[in-house]
């Protein structure tokens, strides 16, 4: 399979406006994630989407490849294809990498590549839910699956409600948690981004169960590794911490 890694890079995050420029240890996080993302033998290419001069000129600077997309776009995904239809190749995948995930892991992308087998439309990872605070955490969203390994839901709430059960619901059923790197096969990319906003989405901010509410299956690995995504400041601050 001919895959592609595209980075989402926007300028005007709402809780961290130019969040692909901030330093961990001197390296701006956008080219963390541009560098992990290149060690990754299943990526064919690996390019940033940004809508911003600035991100641009930045990516350009440590000899990163970069497109320049439309400042309309309310994904990710929208940004993601409007940079596949940029290149000159064809693809069979895309993956789509977090930009703010500077501590991503080569192997986690190795994994998701894994499950592209041309029939797979489209695919994505979790990971065990061990501690009670994160299941009850509205900004950890939960994903359910089936016997398949594919997704049957995703929500902010702990799904499925343990009726009864008073104690720690992660010592009686396994939860995952959704690690937000997909991989769109291309033709069902190009489908996604056409869809109407659906009632399932809007109730709960996800834009993968448009996806689920139309019907397209989402192929699922479990991953081993944990993973530090930076939304704020004070994530910021941790990440340099820990680095």
């Amino acid at each position: 399979m001919k895959i592609i890694g595209i980075i989402p890079a926007r300028f005007a995050s709402t809780r961290f406006p130019g969040k692909p420029l901030a330093l961990i240890g001197r390296v701006s996080m956008i080219q963390r994630v541009y560098e992990q993302a290149s060690k990754a033998s299943a990526l064919r290419k690996v390019v940033v989407a940004t809508d911003n001069t600035k991100i641009f000129e930045h990516v350009k600077s440590f000899g990163g490849e970069v497109g320049m997309t439309a400042e309309t776009h309310v994904s990710g995904t929208d940004r993601c294809y409007e940079v596949l239809t940029q290149q000159n190749e064809t693809y069979d995948y895309v993956v789509n990498i977090q930009g703010d995930e500077p501590f991503i892991a080569p192997e986690q992308i190795e994994l998701l590549a894994s499950l592209l087998n041309g029939e797979t439309e489209l695919a994505t990872l979790v990971k065990k839910i061990a501690e009670s605070h994160q299941l009850h955490n509205p900004n950890v969203v939960k994903a359910v699956l089936n016997k398949y390994n594919e997704a049957l839901y995703f929500s902010r709430s702990p799904v499925p409600f343990l009726r009864g059960s008073s104690t720690d619901w992660t010592t009686q059923h396994i939860y995952y948690k959704h690690i937000g790197m997909y991989a769109y096969r291309a033709d069902v990319l190009k489908q996604i981004t056409q869809l109407p906003v659906s009632r399932l989405e809007k109730a709960e901010s996800l834009e993968q169960l448009r996806w689920l509410e139309n019907g397209f299956k989402i192929k699922v690995a479990e991953t081993q590794l944990e993973t530090m995504g930076i939304d704020t400041p004070e994530d910021l601050e941790r990440a340099n911490a820990a680095f």
